[in-house]
This record gives structure tokens, sequence and C-alpha cells, in this order.
């Protein structure tokens, strides 16, 4: 089950030029999935970020899952013989 991102994220185009943003931040889901992939854990992410709350993080996280589903569909798996 995939936690419920969207009272989390926020696209406004006052808010930073209309990029995904935690809500009540001006964090961006794109600096928070580049700390990630950079290795950072949450707890690094979340003092570097002193507005953003940990569900505010996992929301991100469950965006990404998201989209991801949406942009990338999964290719047909091979019939077995």
């Amino acid at each position: 089950m995939t936690m419920n991102f969207k009272p989390y994220i926020l696209r406004a185009p006052a808010i930073c030029g209309g990029e995904a943003v935690v809500t009540g931040t001006r964090v961006t889901v794109r600096t928070i999935l580049a700390s990630l992939a950079e290795g950072m854990s949450d707890d690094e992410i979340l003092a570097d970020f002193p507005t953003l709350t940990r569900d505010g993080l996992r929301a991100v996280i469950a965006f990404a899952a998201v989209s991801a589903e949406e942009d990338l569909p999964l290719s047909a798996t091979p019939a077995l013989a």
C-alpha cells in the first residue's frame, strides 16, 4: 500500500517556479530525490532541511514511486516455454 502523498506535495506557479515541493516548504521533490541518490540518510536530509518532516520525506518517495509507474511502463513478461 502506497502512502497518500497528495496532502504533502504541492505544485503552484508562485512557488519555486511551479516545481513540485513539499507543502509548507520551498524544498523541491527533485532536491530530496537527488539527496537520496547521493546516499544521504533520512536523518541527514531532515537536518539539512529543518522545515521538512519525516512524513514529508516519505511522501516524496511515494510520489516518486507513483510517478515512475506512470512514466516507465513495465515491459511484457516473456512467456515460459
